[in-house]
């Protein structure tokens, strides 16, 4: 698929993974601990694009695999939602706020394009 060998080559995923690292790196801090069920939705989001862009990589044909995708990108913007809520708690900063929603389109903008690549091409 578009030559790639390994699905850690994918930009989308490497976008969907900075993501994940930004989401993390919020509930590490001691504000989040006390809510358990909102960290557990956020990591939980933020696991979920990349783990379905390595998913639909192994599957057969690009149509499946933009199917993963799209979960994916439904993932990225659970996952900025979750940040609004986060800032509006008090939780993250407003700079916090702005740093993770630029993670948060520039993953959900390659993973876009990445749809668009595999709805457009043939399956192998």
């Amino acid at each position: 698929m578009a030559g790639w060998k390994h699905f850690r080559e994918i930009a989308a995923w490497q976008h969907a993974r900075t993501l994940k690292l930004k989401a993390d790196s919020f509930v590490r801090q001691p504000q989040f601990k006390r809510e358990y069920k909102f960290c557990d939705q956020l990591k939980d989001a933020a696991r979920s694009a990349p783990r379905n862009i390595a998913e639909g990589f192994g599957r057969f044909g690009n149509k499946q695999f933009a199917n993963f995708v799209t979960i994916a990108k439904g993932s990225e913007a659970e996952v900025l939602n979750h940040f609004i809520d986060a800032h509006d708690q008090g939780l993250i900063t407003d700079k916090e706020l702005r740093d993770g929603e630029y993670a948060a389109l520039k993953a959900m903008k390659a993973a876009i394009g990445l749809i668009k690549h595999l709805q457009n091409s043939p399956d192998p």
